[in-house]
């Protein structure tokens, strides 16, 4: 009990201490703001980079794979044969129960050549005309607007109906909001639209090449018409829905197993996940944080060195309390205890204002940007936790220069 009592005393007496000098204390706690609140700012930018880039990424699905053919062949001596090495034979193979960790599938057919013409009286659209079924919308994390998706019939029947993308609406219905029972031409075969896709952003992957142009400039009809404009009935690639994340790639595995067997290794097929993209992806805003934290962690040691400075001049402006308080029997670890409290307490109050100004900009940040640039629980655990271990770095050497003091060096010096 007397123990704890007497740690009790040396932090009020640290705390009154670092009041006492409350100028230089107020300066090394600036500094220490400074180095946690840039700290704190890579982490939440990190945090807030990640979080939109997944939201871009999850446009895609995210358990989707991708299953195509490879368009070459590793032996040159083999004999390279024409097609995409998928058709609707192989997808109905696909369908049964050769693949546990595939949930849905879908076959994906683009027109060949110059792409099919999709007007409107004398509107025109460059829009992207893709041949899906009924699950694609569920794979591709699509959604409706308005109206509805595919039906079995309308695809196996061939019936002319197609759902749009927000461009092509805006493109070739201007001023309409629900085009839902006009029609549309393709390849001057005339189509009935059925649902108009919900806008979807890849804004930040389109500005780096990798969203495949305007994700909203797109028709989508039952694949056996793009075939029959194709006069074949290959299938460009395949794009499913993994059971789960995890299963991702043992779904690829398995697509791919069956089109070999069915093919006896003439062709070679390869294979794409959302979830390396995610992986990639993790890695590479890893990487940045890492280097943005070691950066802004400069400001930090140069925070810690003021604060040492400080504390080695308290110690020898305090020399003559220090002798007085050995020479009366003041226990070694006591001494060391006051002077590193008053360490720790000046990085903590500095850390928790680095950590308001670290909030702050957070804000600020997402109030010009959009962007959800917040910080997280571990961000501000670790902020706190830097704060009270560079109070014990910057603090361990002056008191322990000012414990190993002798009474009498202490009270002549001063």
């Amino acid at each position: 009990m007397n123990e704890w009592r007497i740690m009790l005393d040396l932090f009020r007496e640290a705390r009154l201490a670092m009041f006492e000098n409350w100028g230089r204390s107020l300066l090394s706690m600036i500094g220490i703001a400074v180095g946690i609140a840039a700290v704190m700012t890579v982490d939440t930018v990190s945090i807030g980079g990640k979080a939109f880039v997944m939201k871009e990424l999850e446009t895609f699905g995210l358990k989707s794979v991708w299953v195509y053919r490879a368009q070459s062949n590793k032996d040159p001596h083999k004999r390279t044969r024409s097609g995409t090495g998928i058709n609707n034979n192989d997808l109905v193979a696909l369908q049964g129960d050769c693949c546990p960790s595939v949930k849905l599938i879908s076959p994906i057919v683009t027109p060949n050549g110059r792409p099919p013409i999709v007007q409107v009286g004398n509107r025109y659209s460059n829009a992207q005309v893709t041949g899906v079924n009924t699950d694609f919308i569920t794979i591709n994390n699509d959604q409706l607007r308005i109206g509805r998706g595919l039906r079995e019939v309308e695809v196996r029947n061939r019936r002319p109906v197609a759902i749009i993308g927000e461009t092509v609406l805006s493109h070739l219905f201007p001023g309409i909001s629900n085009p839902v029972g006009r029609s549309l031409r393709i390849s001057s075969r005339e189509y009935q639209v059925i649902g108009v896709l919900r806008s979807k952003s890849r804004d930040l992957l389109a500005s780096i090449g990798s969203a495949g142009g305007d994700v909203n400039n797109r028709v989508l009809i039952g694949y056996p018409l793009v075939q029959a404009l194709n006069g074949n009935d290959d299938i460009s690639y395949i794009q499913a829905e993994a059971a789960s994340v995890e299963t991702a790639e043992a779904a690829t595995e398995q697509i791919k197993g069956v089109l070999s067997r069915r093919y006896h290794g003439v062709f070679e097929y390869e294979s794409s996940t959302l979830a390396s993209y995610i992986d990639t992806t993790d890695n590479i805003l890893g990487g940045v944080t890492i280097i943005g934290i070691i950066a802004a962690s400069s400001a930090l040691i140069v925070g810690a060195i003021g604060v040492a400075g400080i504390m080695s001049t308290a110690v020898a402006e305090r020399t003559r309390e220090i002798g007085i308080r050995a020479a009366v029997g003041a226990h070694r670890d006591h001494i060391m205890v006051q002077f590193i409290a008053e360490s720790v307490f000046i990085c903590l109050i500095g850390g928790l204002m680095g950590l308001a100004v670290g909030v702050l900009i957070g804000f600020i940040l997402n109030f010009f940007t959009g962007f959800p640039l917040f910080p997280g629980i571990g961000g501000v655990s670790i902020a706190l936790g830097v704060s009270i271990l560079v109070g014990l770095i910057a603090g361990y050497l002056p008191a322990r220069r000012a414990a190993q003091m002798k009474p009498v060096d202490a009270l002549r010096d001063s």
